[in-house]
């Protein structure tokens, strides 16, 4: 059994239930893992140094407790690469208007959707104005 990370508000009790420990049910929860992926907007306000010292400080709490696995900013553009009856076809970007580009990334793990929700909307309110996606990574 792998164990679940910490996560934000939990209390010792609850951790230990999640790490595996004998809880009073005599069950324990699994972690999930989800893409957070972010949209820029008209609205996206540009980053000043307040939003970079509260996005850091978010940033090392989530990856003290485990619950953060990678984050990053993505370049512009891409390359599209499409297969169409075994024809592949290689594009170079950019494919979408500005504004409906993933920016960026984060690859989080999450008792529960809500809990992962609830990290999005930290974010956001840090972040500002803009679009976030979160979607369930399957793993195998």
């Amino acid at each position: 059994m792998t164990a679940v990370p910490r996560h934000i508000g939990f209390s010792t009790s609850e951790q230990s239930e999640a790490n595996g420990s004998p809880s009073t049910t005599g069950e324990s929860e699994s972690s999930m893992r989800y893409m957070m992926m972010t949209k820029a907007t008209d609205t996206t306000p540009a980053a000043d140094e307040k939003m970079f010292a509260e996005m850091s400080a978010f940033i090392e709490e989530l990856t003290a407790s485990g619950a953060l696995l990678a984050t990053g900013g993505l370049a512009p553009g891409g390359t599209l690469i499409s297969s169409v009856r075994g024809e592949i076809t290689v594009t170079d970007g950019p494919f979408t208007e500005a504004k409906e580009a993933v920016v960026g990334f984060a690859l989080v793990e999450a008792r529960t959707k809500e809990e992962a929700v609830e990290l999005a909307r930290r974010f956001r309110r840090i972040a500002g104005d803009g679009e976030s996606i979160i979607q369930q990574v399957f793993t195998g």
